[in-house]
């Protein structure tokens, strides 16, 4: 006998889904998406691919950039306001959004009378660095230790001066 793990799924057919998660992010109060995790769902370790969808008059998650981990998100169903660095487009099926890192902050928001539906795409390292530049914050994850930080009690790293 081995432990080998559980093996995934290749294939998840949209019948056999199974109920939506939803979530919301805990710095937006106006945040709220339903989904499906289908990355995890197949076994994917490497990248997250998401299946989201915004009811009315809710948003995404926050305003936020990433440091280490890219991340992109293609508009299904539905239509948005894209909030990306000091600008707001919006978006609609078909549309796509990438966030090479360092990435320019972004956010999704879904002010319309119809879901905003749309794949969420990004990698999985086991390190990344976020920043809330609204919030002045900043968040570190490393596996799954998830610590916040205020962004202003930043201090620059003794000695790394020298080496340029």
């Amino acid at each position: 006998m081995t432990d080998e793990p559980t093996k995934k799924p290749s294939l998840i057919r949209a019948r056999e889904r199974g109920p939506e998660h939803s979530m919301s992010h805990p710095f937006n109060p106006h945040s709220l998406v339903h989904g499906h995790l289908l990355g995890m769902a197949t076994g994917l370790e490497r990248i997250g691919v998401n299946l989201i969808r915004v009811p009315p008059g809710k948003e995404s998650f926050i305003y936020h950039r990433h440091y280490g981990e890219e991340e992109f998100l293609y508009i299904l169903n539905g239509r948005g306001i894209a909030e990306i660095g000091d600008e707001s487009f919006e978006v609609g099926p078909g549309d796509f959004m990438g966030f090479p890192v360092p990435s320019v902050a972004h956010h999704l928001k879904n002010p319309f009378e119809e879901d905003l539906v749309y794949l969420s795409c990004g990698e999985k390292k086991p390190t990344e660095i976020a920043e809330f530049p609204r919030l002045g914050k900043t968040m570190v994850r490393a596996g799954e230790q998830v610590s916040l930080f205020a962004t202003s009690a930043a201090e620059a790293f003794p000695g790394l001066e020298k080496l340029k």
